[in-house]
């Protein structure tokens, strides 16, 4: 029987995390339409919060108007616009105290299609109910146990909880394996190149209500995990000030702290889908 499966506190862990990753709105939502595209949505009346001449100055037009016969917010513009309109509508957001942390870092924005059709900044993208990606890195000693790491007190979101070695977004500059090599160097200090046995693992889906603007947030977003044995002698090294440290640890403690709360949710399920569960 796999170990994971005869840890009860931990299998029940796992259950509740699971119903946490997959949660519906706290609010009614309503599409997001750009340039005649949904890209995203937005809890019901969330916009009226900000004045509709901040877009207007801008060549946008802001409405709330019926598409596909249903209410949304619509941006009207030209579609190679559809960057500078959403970026236009994230500043307004963050003068209006409306929006995640400002990161000045841009994600990919699709179209129901996953056609990418523009980007925007990352502190919008759960108001603006924008579907991201993120990738982890379980990293193993040759013996089995696991690295992970503290997340630094000053990160933005669950400071001081553990992680996997490394967990971090997709940019809308990276692919998939961009996103792995360039995260791995910055929070790890390692190469993807000098790791044994690197291979996908699987991946976790969230769907869920986010804190960010008030409580209007909602979380849609793709993990993708990976597997790698950090080779005997070499040791992570976080390089971005985004850890506070790094830890090897038995596969047992590690199920246990997850089972204690002391992991994110994210890592805990990452964790989770590479021990079998």
């Amino acid at each position: 029987m796999n170990a994971a499966v005869q840890n009860p506190s931990f299998e029940a862990w796992v259950a509740g995390a699971r119903q946490s990753a997959r949660r519906p709105p706290a609010q009614p939502r309503q599409a997001l339409v750009v340039a005649g595209q949904v890209v995203g949505s937005v809890a019901e009346g969330f916009l009226n919060q900000i004045s509709p001449c901040r877009l207007l100055g801008k060549r946008y037009k802001l409405s709330n108007q019926e598409h596909s016969g249903a209410m949304a917010w619509c941006i009207d513009g030209p579609a190679d616009a559809t960057t500078d309109a959403l970026n236009t509508l994230a500043a307004a957001l963050r003068d209006a105290a409306l929006c995640g942390p400002w990161r000045d870092e841009q994600l990919a924005v699709c179209n129901p299609a996953g056609e990418v059709v523009g980007t925007v900044e990352r502190g919008a993208v759960r108001v603006l109910g924008i579907t991201t990606r993120a990738v982890h890195l379980v990293g193993l000693a040759p013996d089995g146990r696991m690295w992970v790491q503290k997340r630094s007190m000053t990160k933005p979101n669950n400071p001081g909880l553990w992680d996997t070695l490394m967990g971090g977004m997709v940019s809308a500059a990276d692919t998939l394996p961009q996103a792995l090599a360039r995260e791995t160097w910055e929070e790890a200090g390692l190469q993807v190149g000098a790791l044994n046995a690197l291979q996908h693992g699987g991946h976790v889906d969230f769907s869920r209500p986010s804190r960010e603007g008030g409580g209007a947030g909602y979380m849609l977003e793709r993990i993708d995990w990976f597997r790698a044995e950090v080779p005997a002698g070499m040791e992570p090294c976080n390089q971005d000030g985004e850890v506070e440290r790094f830890d090897l640890l038995p596969p047992g403690t590690v199920r246990d702290q997850v089972a204690q709360g002391q992991f994110t949710l994210e890592a805990g399920l990452v964790i989770a889908g590479f021990l079998g569960l």
